[in-house]
Formats: structure tokens, sequence, C-alpha cells
């Protein structure tokens, strides 16, 4: 299937690196103009470097915090200022921060709330009019397969994510009258830097990692990140017209529900 992306404009929070910097990747190549938001200038020099060479269509990268409302105005304000119009927003800041329920603090609890719920509902409301008055939107928020099946000590990470899709499908409701297509993804094990992180504190080799995690994926292989990608282009296109208010398993089949 041919996507075509050509007039659309995005901003993908968490977009310098892992899945949000895949789903940029594939959103410029498909010629759409694709502004991304992180926290690091290098990382997002780097990153808008790297998109640019297959880009058709134009690519930013907005320095800020998302789980702040100054930085997701920022991000807002710097897409609008670039593009004129937003089209497409990909919620997908945020990182895997897990523990036991007794360490979760109030501090850690809405520290993960700022940055994967309320920077989700804060971009979506930003865009929502502009949305509605051209009768065109797509919000794509990023989730994890833990909000619909929760794990011991999966907190903060799936009781944010698990708000995150009921918020999905309210936005979807109240969106799709006006052709504002609300739609989760839940990601599975993909390949990112978390993984190598996690690895290197376990003191194990990247490899023996993946292998040891890859067992319990019923396909035996983690996700690459342009494979993430590939679902997100077409959620955010033309093609996916009559999709709206789902949560898509994206693992390999490793989640214990639909």
């Amino acid at each position: 299937m041919q996507i075509s992306l050509d007039g659309r404009s995005a901003i993908v929070t968490g977009g310098s690196k892992g899945i949000g910097f895949a789903i940029a990747t594939r959103f410029a190549t498909d010629g759409g103009d694709v502004a991304i938001v992180g926290r690091g200038r290098e990382a997002l020099d780097e990153a808008v470097k790297q998109i640019g060479a297959t880009a058709k269509g134009r690519v930013i990268g907005v320095q800020g915090d998302v789980g702040t409302m100054a930085g997701v105005q920022g991000a807002y304000d710097a897409a609008m200022a670039a593009f004129g119009k937003v089209d497409i927003i990909v919620n997908n800041a945020g990182t895997s921060a897990t523990g036991p329920f007794e360490n979760l603090s109030d501090e850690v609890m809405q520290g993960d709330l700022d940055l994967k719920l309320f920077a989700a509902i804060r971009l979506s409301r930003l865009v929502w009019p502009q949305m509605k008055e051209r009768r065109w939107g797509r919000v794509i928020n990023i989730l994890n397969i833990g909000a619909k099946a929760p794990r011991a000590g999966s907190g903060p990470t799936t009781v944010s994510r698990a708000a995150g899709m009921a918020l999905t499908k309210l936005l979807s409701i109240e969106g799709a009258p006006h052709n504002i297509l609300v739609n989760a993804m839940l990601v599975g094990f993909i390949e990112a830097d978390q993984h190598v992180q996690r690895a290197a504190k376990e003191g194990i080799p990247l490899a023996d990692y993946i292998a040891r995690r890859a067992k319990d994926i019923p396909l035996r292989r983690i996700g690459k990140a342009e494979e993430f990608a590939n679902l997100a282009c077409f959620l955010a296109s033309d093609q996916a017209s009559y999709i709206a208010g789902t949560a898509i398993n994206v693992d390999g089949g490793h989640s214990p529900v639909v």
C-alpha cells in the first residue's frame, strides 16, 4: 500500500529517539512536514539531520519539556510558525518508569502523569479547534500493553497509560463527528534505548537480554521501531479513514488481551 502524507503537518513528541524518531522519519519520507519535540538540543539536531536525509517534507526540531504546559505550548507554537497548521499529533513522550506500588510517591505519580497523560491532554486541546474547523485531524496516543493488562510493579507507567487509553476513547467519540480520528498504539517489546540501559544495569550483554525477553513473545523476536512506525503512518493517512477509538497492540502477540 502506497501512503502519502503530502500536504499534512505533524507534531511528534519524544521524536528524537526510538519509536518517535522512527515515526517522524516515516512521516517525513512519505511527504509530511514534521516537528519533532525533545528535551535535548544535541539529540534533536542529530535527529533532524538524519530524518532530513530522506525527507520529502520539512523537518524541524523543537526543544522543550512537554511535561509542562509551557513546553507543550512552545511545541505547538513552533509547529504553527513553521507549517501554518497541524493536522496530526503523535503523543509519544514518556519513559518506562516502573516500581512497587508502595514506592510510588505523589511526586513520582504526578511527574509520570504530567509527562504521559497531561502532555497528551494539553496538546490535543491546542490542536482541536483547527482540526474541527478543517474537518480533518489525526491524534495517535502511544501507550503500552500494560495499559490493558498491568502486572505487579508496573506503576506508575501502566496507571498513566491506562488513563491515556480512556482519553483516547473519549476523544475519539467527540472527534469523530468532525473527522478527527483518535487511536492508540500499544507498545510491546520494541527496540529502544531503554533496553540498552536495562541490559547494562543488569550487567549482561544486550544480545542476551533481548534473547531472554524474546522467549516470551509468540513471534520469538522483538519488534523494530520501523514496524511500529508503519502502523502509525497508516493511521495518520487517508487510508485509515474509518478507524477511530481503537487501542492496537503492536507486540508480536505478547499481550494476554486483545
